[in-house]
């Protein structure tokens, strides 16, 4: 019997038949139909305006990066504003920064006192994003750095692999990594945070989870298929994105810019082994309605200032949108909002602009 349409999350509201059928068979369905969607990236890297990658890049230690909490004053995020410019763009979904490398949330979460309510912001912007998506009957992906995380004090360490942490002069006090046994640790800290994402905000069209190459340095470590039931139980629906794959059931891949190029990094950066896992789930990934993801600014994805007059214009954005869809692709175009929250007046142009071309 099919679904009342109350029951159906928003954004499936043209697929309620199938969704009563099969919830998950309507999210693809409507995944393949989508096209277009937009990334944010968004977090106490904004507030420097070097990128996401800031922390690890300038070896800043945990403390200090930690006091940028102090300044993190979104008065110009604007959920409304966001989600509106979403759809003047032709857009059909926003995948969001949960939390990023830094281990910083944007949502209210008991895992961790690192967060946007705990800050003097005192806010839940992905509360506040997810109440706009559902009344705008817009799909909501939530980004979480699954593969990440350079503060919390029992994520492997660097010598595992290289962009694991940060290379500090001296040993950061806050790690306290020992043996493999205690990455279990961050798996608990982890699985409660993406229970939370499932159970407070309401449906969700999916969890896009990254670094892969976090995931392929040490997979043993990861109880993969463990997360991925407890997404399939929570929210049947919500669709899986491991950037090209981890295990290759993921529903969609999601390679950045140009498609898949990742086995050869894992094999200069990390070994065959690496190289291997990364074939196979592309392999298993590929015949799939995929995604590929790209940025406004020319390569950073947090706001970087220095890109400043050199974001992608319409006549780009639109080539991005033919190359992705001759792949079989949707294409996810990011964003990095100021330190305040706001968009960048150059992407919110750019943006307006494509959909009214595509709408002509």
């Amino acid at each position: 019997m099919p679904a009342q349409p109350s029951t159906v999350p928003s954004y499936l509201a043209n697929y309620s038949d199938l969704y009563g059928l099969d919830p998950r068979r309507a999210a693809l369905a409507w995944f393949a139909d989508a096209r277009f969607g937009l990334f944010m990236h968004y977090g106490l890297y904004s507030i420097l305006g070097r990128g996401e990658w800031v922390m690890f890049h300038e070896a800043i230690p945990v403390a200090e990066y930690e006091k940028l909490v102090d300044q993190f004053h979104p008065d110009r995020f604007d959920a409304d504003f966001i989600t509106d410019l979403a759809l003047d763009a032709g857009m059909k979904y926003i995948t969001v920064t949960t939390r990023h490398h830094d281990s910083f949330c944007l949502f209210d979460t008991k895992a961790s006192a690192y967060n946007s309510v705990r800050s003097p912001a005192r806010r839940d912007l992905i509360g506040e994003l997810a109440e706009q998506c559902a009344k705008k009957r817009l799909g909501l992906f939530l980004y979480y750095s699954y593969a990440l995380d350079w503060r919390h004090p029992y994520f492997y360490p660097r010598s595992d692999f290289r962009i694991a942490r940060p290379d500090y002069a001296t040993p950061e006090p806050s790690y306290k990594f020992q043996s493999d046994a205690d990455f279990q640790h961050y798996v608990a800290f982890m699985h409660a945070q993406l229970r939370e994402l499932l159970t407070n905000y309401g449906p969700v069209a999916g969890i896009w989870f990254d670094p892969i190459m976090g995931y392929y340095a040490r997979p043993e470590l990861f109880p993969i298929h463990e997360t991925y039931a407890m997404i399939r139980q929570l929210q049947p629906q919500a669709l899986i994105c491991f950037k090209q794959g981890a295990t290759g059931t993921e529903d969609f891949a999601a390679p950045e810019r140009h498609g898949y190029s990742l086995a050869q990094r894992c094999r200069e950066m990390i070994g065959e082994a690496a190289a291997a896992v990364a074939q196979a789930a592309w392999d298993g990934n590929q015949h799939k309605h995929n995604e590929i993801c790209d940025t406004l600014q020319p390569g950073a994805w947090g706001y970087r200032r220095d890109d400043d007059a050199q974001h992608h214009t319409p006549d780009e954005v639109l080539a991005m949108l033919d190359a992705a869809a001759a792949q079989n692709c949707n294409l996810l175009l990011n964003t990095g909002p100021l330190a305040d929250g706001s968009i960048h007046p150059e992407d919110t142009a750019t943006l307006r602009e494509v959909g009214r071309r595509l709408r002509a």
